[in-house]
């Protein structure tokens, strides 16, 4: 028990004494970088289409496309019987015969 206690003391006088020494208590004055170049008047970059390669590969079109191009259509199944199917599956389902109790503390 005093190797523990011992260590344990030890271990943090080092660390305090680590800390200790890596920060001083004189004030610093925040420094920030100097940047010269300032926001000059420059021509404007060519235009160059975000779609693709050429400007010409995107296209447009309005119209109604028609509604079986979608897929089926699916009917929704009420919550309810969502629930009867559950219940009826869960009294169905094969129950365990042998039942293992913990036996002591």
């Amino acid at each position: 028990m005093k190797n523990l206690l011992f260590t344990i003391v030890f271990l943090s006088a080092s660390a305090a004494f680590g800390q200790a020494g890596s920060i001083s208590g004189q004030a610093q004055a925040i420094q920030f970088p100097d940047h010269p170049q300032h926001a000059s008047l420059t021509a404007m970059a060519c235009e160059h289409p975000l779609v693709g390669g050429a400007s010409d590969t995107y296209t447009y079109a309005q119209g109604e496309r028609p509604l079986w191009e979608f897929g089926p259509v699916s009917e929704p199944v009420p919550l309810g019987d969502i629930a009867r199917a559950n219940r009826k599956e869960k009294l169905a389902a094969k129950k365990a015969e042998i039942i293992l109790e913990k036996q002591g503390s």
